[in-house]
C-alpha cells in the first residue's frame, strides 16, 4: 500500500501524542479529558460547574469513578475546588496548568491545519 498524504487530523493526533510524551506524568485518560473539557469550557463561558454536576454525568461513568477522576485531576494540578457562595458545594475551576494544556492543544491544531 502506498503512503498517502497524512490528513490534518492524523497530523493533529501525532502532535498531541508528542505533547503527551513531553509531559509523561500528566497523561489523562479519556474520562479525565472529558471532565477537564467540561470544566474548562464552563470556565470560559463563565458558568460555574460544581462537583455534583460533574459526578452526575452518568454517560462518563459511575459517581465513584468520576469522583476518583476529579481527585486525579486535582492531584495532577489541572483543577482546584473552591467553596461556592453557600459553602456547602464545591465549585471546580481549571488551573493555569489546565489552561496552558488547552493552549498547547490549540497550537497543535493550528499547526496540523496549516500544513495542508
Amino acid at each position: 500500500m502506498s503512503n498517502p498524504k497524512q490528513s490534518p487530523y492524523i497530523r493533529f493526533l501525532n502532535l498531541i501524542d508528542a505533547l503527551d510524551r513531553m509531559n509523561p506524568g500528566k497523561k489523562l485518560d479519556c474520562t479525565e479529558e472529558s471532565l477537564l473539557d467540561k470544566i474548562v469550557s464552563s470556565a470560559f463561558e463563565k458558568k460555574p460547574v460544581l462537583v455534583g454536576d460533574l459526578i452526575s454525568l452518568s454517560n462518563l461513568g459511575s459517581q465513584a469513578t468520576l469522583h476518583g477522576r476529579l481527585k486525579n485531576l486535582s492531584a495532577m494540578g489541572y483543577i482546584k475546588m473552591a467553596a461556592n457562595e453557600d459553602g456547602r458545594k464545591k465549585e471546580v475551576l481549571p488551573t493555569k496548568l489546565a489552561i496552558k494544556r488547552y493552549e498547547e492543544i490549540s497550537k497543535c491544531l493550528e499547526k496540523a491545519a496549516k500544513s495542508t
